[in-house]
């Protein structure tokens, strides 16, 4: 983590992921009377690319970018998949389906927006240092 300007606060984004990521699996199979409603999905979608955002904004590599999303990512793939006593968490419907495909599509968004904008970043800097501004 050399380089990142708040080690501590990447460790509570981590963190976050990981929890995002629980808590969507335990609010996948929720209804609304007789509806499904997936909550957790929408939590995941909503919340996810903030994570990777304000991770991005601490630094811009993939990486360190990406940490929240990752540990998201881990956090379904194992409780969803090996459940805890062997329960399979993530059921084969459609909200899990949301669950998985559309925080991983908004944490890989908010990703690619890390690096464009890392991307700008390091350009305008490299001006400025032409420039022998600082």
């Amino acid at each position: 983590m050399a380089g990142v300007r708040s080690p501590g606060l990447l460790v509570l984004l981590v963190v976050d992921g990981l929890l995002l990521g629980a808590i969507g699996l335990v609010l996948t199979p929720m209804y609304a009377g007789a509806l499904p409603a997936p909550i957790g999905a929408v939590l995941s979608i909503v919340v996810l690319p903030w994570l990777v955002l304000r991770a991005g904004e601490l630094d811009p590599r993939p990486g360190v970018a990406g940490a929240p999303l990752l540990a998201w990512l881990l956090a379904v793939g194992v409780l969803g998949v090996t459940g805890p006593g062997g329960d399979v968490i993530l059921p084969a419907t459609w909200q899990s389906l949301l669950l998985v495909f559309g925080g991983l599509f908004a944490g890989l968004l908010a990703l690619r927006k890390v690096l464009v904008g890392g991307a700008a970043w390091a350009d305008e800097r490299r001006r400025a240092d032409v420039r022998g501004d600082e």
